[in-house]
């Protein structure tokens, strides 16, 4: 099972003409089984914006998961009524209705929950019926299954990557994600690509986190300066491997920066 994991596309702020195609026809020629995007399609919700990431989702050959980021609700200076009650309007009018999709294939279950909410300012949020879902539907899915939760915005905070923004409840989230018997997190939010096994969750089971870059936007940030990056991750019966794969630009296409393997 090969999956490509996107995050914080941005349309808006495209950080180079070509940096989708590239991406598109990577991810075509890699032969992905499943693409998750874990949100930010957009810079600032707006319609053509939208339209431009649909056109890309439209484009890869596999299934797409895609869950919304904090940019894909409406600007609070722009439209502070339907920022704080229908924040997500666009994204639900233009790419799905669907909060919480799920994926089940080559013994992998995949499902994503929101954590973008109208009444935060740039953090996240996860509500209980977010968490419960999580309890639920991997309850559901055989022990054996390698079990994936997709969110944009952080579930705790890593050293490695300084301050930064974690969801508020999210340490409920992750006693959840815990007793659910989740093996894998992706996430964006950050711009920064990162990976981690963190062992002392609740329950003492480990969990490995991937947090993707900014796969074509400029809006890098410190340390990946002036960096795009998305993930591949191979599932086997017995070990994952993560790849981090940056852009160059120079030569107009990705390249592995790192490699970490898991057992299972």
């Amino acid at each position: 099972m090969k999956i490509a994991h996107l995050s914080d596309v941005h349309f808006g702020r495209i950080a180079y003409p070509e940096i989708v195609d590239v991406i598109v026809a990577e991810v075509n020629a890699m032969g992905v089984d499943l693409v998750v995007i874990s949100g930010d399609l957009t810079q600032r919700a707006r319609p053509r914006q939208f339209e431009e990431a649909v056109a890309m989702i439209e484009a890869f050959e596999p299934p797409v998961l895609v869950v919304p980021g904090n940019h894909d609700v409406y600007a609070w200076w722009h439209q502070p009524f339907l920022r704080l009650f229908r924040p997500l309007r666009r994204y639900h009018a233009l790419v799905a209705r669907d909060l919480m999709p799920t994926v089940e294939i080559d013994g992998v279950a995949v499902l994503g929950i929101n954590s973008a909410y109208g009444w935060t300012i740039k953090g996240g949020w996860i509500g209980q019926a977010a968490r419960e879902r999580v309890v639920s539907y991997f309850a559901d899915q055989e022990a054996e299954l390698f079990k994936i939760l997709v969110v944009h915005h952080h579930l705790l905070r890593l050293t490695a990557l300084g301050k930064h923004d974690v969801a508020r409840h999210a340490e409920r989230m992750l006693a959840s994600a815990a007793r659910a018997g989740v093996d894998l997190v992706l996430c964006g939010h950050l711009h920064v690509s990162h990976v981690a096994a963190i062992e002392s969750v609740a329950g003492g089971r480990r969990l490995v986190i991937a947090s993707a870059g900014t796969a074509s936007s400029n809006r890098w940030r410190d340390p990946h300066r002036f960096a795009n990056d998305y993930n591949v991750i191979d599932v086997g019966s017995a070990a994952f491997t993560i790849e981090e794969r940056r852009y160059h630009p120079e030569a107009r296409q990705f390249r592995t920066a790192r490699q970490t393997r898991f057992d299972r």
